[in-house]
């Protein structure tokens, strides 16, 4: 045994905590995947039935009750609710639209981030400071707060119940973060590689694309990841500027599975999973860069 390795109170008590912290954390993601395993009758106590949902009788003609499994594993696990979700609650398209709001975002967001970014901190010109500034007021102003104003202007271009609706607004309030980590990035780039493309024949646009883009590869990661989690899970936007089921993300996809008078939660909780799951595999897989990213926003902002 490790002879340096001290398990002392206050460690014993750090890791009690933590772990606490665990699984406090952790079990919303368990109750979801439970959850949508299940039928109402198990979430809350019922009687049991078949497959078509008819009630199914004992030997003596009784209903055979079932206890509420709220917490639980499954009795029976219900795989039928993912194929209800994808079918019946058309998730499959919801999905997909999701995915194209959410790259076009990305997409839209990096490339004016880099852009500004760029001629913010490598060129030299009156006001510079002072729109980095404005930039980065962006930051105190709550996406939602600007919700009518910018209805209006989508409402007088005509462009609601369009993707363009979703993609413009998402790309607009994820540009100021994206300035702001794309900032730490480009700055610890070294100004005497601009000098030397310069002295190479590059302008301005050559040294950009051929010296700070190719260098920004871990910026890309970074601001991707953060806009799409931004995209992917945002409500308000597309429950207000989207009515037609043609271009509903899949937040607005899952509220419409609740009924006016009775719920079924099992497909709820498979869509749900359905949402969640690609966001947690790519924060899973890419989080170092994450914070990363956040920090030396942080340091050079």
């Amino acid at each position: 045994m490790n002879e340096n390795r001290k398990f002392t109170v206050s460690t014993v008590l750090t890791h009690v905590l933590l772990l606490i912290l665990v699984v406090i954390n952790l079990f919303p993601l368990y109750w979801m995947l439970t959850f949508g395993l299940k039928n109402n009758d198990e979430i809350f106590g019922g009687y049991l039935k078949d497959e078509t949902g008819a009630i199914v009788l004992d030997e003596a003609g009784e209903k055979i009750p079932v206890e509420r499994n709220m917490i639980g594993l499954p009795r029976t696990w219900r795989w039928s609710n993912y194929s209800r979700a994808m079918n019946t609650g058309n998730m499959g398209r919801y999905f997909l639209n999701s995915g194209i709001v959410s790259v076009s975002a990305i997409v839209i967001t990096m490339i004016a981030a880099f852009m500004a970014t760029y001629a913010m901190t490598r060129l030299v010109w009156k006001g510079r400071k002072m729109m980095n500034k404005f930039f980065m007021l962006g930051l105190t102003i709550p996406i939602h707060a600007a919700l009518v104003p910018v209805f209006m202007i989508l409402s007088r271009m005509k462009l609601l119940d369009t993707y363009i609706a979703l993609i413009i607004p998402y790309s607009a309030f994820s540009l100021s973060m994206a300035i702001l980590i794309s900032i730490g990035f480009m700055g610890d780039i070294p100004y005497d590689l601009d000098e030397a493309a310069f002295l190479d024949g590059c302008g301005v646009w050559g040294i950009f694309f051929r010296v700070i883009v190719p260098l920004m590869v871990p910026a890309v990661a970074t601001v991707g990841i953060y806009t799409f989690l931004q995209c992917w899970n945002e409500l308000l936007f597309a429950t207000i500027f989207i009515s037609k089921g043609k271009y509903m993300t899949l937040p607005v996809g899952v509220q419409q599975l609740f009924g006016q008078y009775t719920t079924d939660w099992g497909p709820i909780g498979a869509a749900l999973s359905i949402a969640t799951i690609p966001t947690m595999i790519v924060y899973a897989l890419l989080s170092k860069r994450i914070q990363a990213g956040f920090i030396a926003g942080a340091v050079k902002g």
